[in-house]
């Protein structure tokens, strides 16, 4: 494999629009688009439609179904979801790629961590420019100058942007497995690691509430009429707790547990809220049993539990596929100079729902960054156009068959 002299000035045109990429990025984490903040949503979400009208096909609203939360008081309530970003290209050409990303962050529109500012050190720091709208700035420069390339007529792509990402993709999982059966290979951009290396196996995820109900009772005059929830439910976060440390690989994470009264009131609502990992597919069955047998730890006379939630993101293996996806990636970063490695994670994203699909992806293709999640998060401003060569330069191997989709995608299948 060889960088073409097309294929240079591809990328050098790249790294002269580098401050622009960066700019653009600070611009999209400036507006606070929270999962559940729905105006933030549908403000980043229309600058993003006007920033990618740059490409050949505009940019489409994908409506989502609202999907199911358990309140604090117990009641089942639904949460809206605004419309997915969607772009496809040439959905005619032999060579098919799916690019998604997500526009929601993890900051509730009351954070007090609402704007990018510069560090000391050079790195930007702010909510979102590394997960990762630093990632979708990426994304459109390195189809912006894929575009110029002679080879780009050999390939079509889907882009999916969706605003559910940080709640576990529930409204947006069904668009996730229709692209990424469509596909031929994946490419997401979650940041990279700070040292710039990728994720590559990763461990499955879901997120679970169990609901006990009981009877309330005063608790002076009546407390033996009274069956009391919250102690059902620590009966029952306590069994869940015990999972951890019994099968290699699995842990049953207790977040929080809703539910209360005053104190002379026996209470008669509690939910407990945790979310499992976990390696593999035989793995996510032994924790269903545990499940199981964890919730009747709270059984009682006239206590209800009940379960909610449950596994959002298949585990997402390094199998052949995947192996010959990332070495090929790899080696296209050799070409420019980057040293492309790759470690497990127990982390999940949107490339364990196109995994589970049958698409082989890199899921990791974002910005350079690091302390995702928290007020601390970081960016490194030289990885955004360093990121988008790596890109632009991954789709024009593809279009040209140096890299061979088709077989990477064969790879996947049952033998």
């Amino acid at each position: 494999m060889r960088l073409s002299p097309e294929e240079k000035s591809v990328v050098d045109s790249i790294a002269e629009r580098g401050s622009a990429i960066v700019e653009r990025a600070v611009g999209w984490s400036d507006v606070n688009s929270g999962s559940r903040n729905l105006e933030g949503l549908e403000t980043v979400r229309g600058l993003l439609k006007d920033a990618f009208t740059v490409l050949p096909t505009e940019p489409r609203d994908i409506p989502l179904q609202a999907s199911t939360e358990i309140g604090a008081d117990g009641r089942e309530r639904e949460q809206a979801h605004p419309p997915a970003m969607a772009v496809i290209v040439r959905p005619e050409a032999p060579v098919q790629v799916v690019l998604t990303g997500h526009y929601d962050t993890v900051y509730p529109a009351d954070s007090r961590f609402q704007a990018v500012v510069t560090r000391p050190d050079g790195a930007l720091h702010g909510p979102g420019i590394a997960d990762m709208k630093g990632g979708i700035s990426v994304i459109l420069a390195a189809l912006e100058a894929f575009e110029t390339s002679a080879a780009a007529a050999n390939l079509g792509y889907r882009v999916l942007i969706s605003p559910d990402e940080e709640i576990g993709s529930l409204a947006s999982g069904p668009v996730l497995a229709e692209f990424g059966a469509l596909g031929h290979v994946g490419l997401t951009y979650e940041p990279a690691l700070a040292d710039g290396a990728l994720a590559g196996e990763r461990k499955g995820s879901g997120n679970f509430h169990i609901r006990v109900t009981g009877r309330t009772a005063h608790a002076g005059r009546a407390f033996h009429e009274g069956r009391n929830a919250i102690t059902a439910a620590a009966r029952v976060a306590g069994a869940l707790d015990g999972l951890n440390g019994r099968r290699d690989g699995v842990t049953v994470n207790i977040a929080r547990i809703d539910g209360g009264s005053p104190l002379n009131v026996v209470p008669d609502i509690a939910v407990v809220r945790f979310n499992v990992r976990f390696p593999d597919a035989e793995a996510a069955a032994w924790l269903e049993a545990g499940i199981r047998g964890a919730m009747k730890a709270g059984d009682g006379d006239g206590l209800l539990v009940s379960q909610h939630g449950g596994f959002t993101r298949p585990a997402k293996p390094f199998n052949a596929a995947q192996a010959a996806l990332f070495g090929k990636v790899k080696a296209v970063g050799a070409l420019l100079g980057q040293d492309i490695a790759w470690t497990s994670s127990g982390g999940v994203c949107e490339g364990n729902n196109l995994f589970a699909a049958g698409l082989p992806n890199v899921d990791t293709l974002g910005v350079r960054g690091g302390d995702i999640h928290s007020e601390s998060e970081f960016a490194w401003p030289d990885s955004f156009a360093e990121r988008a060569q790596l890109s632009a330069l991954i789709l024009m191997k593809l279009a040209s068959g140096e890299i061979d989709a088709r077989g990477i995608r064969a790879l996947m299948e049952p033998r």
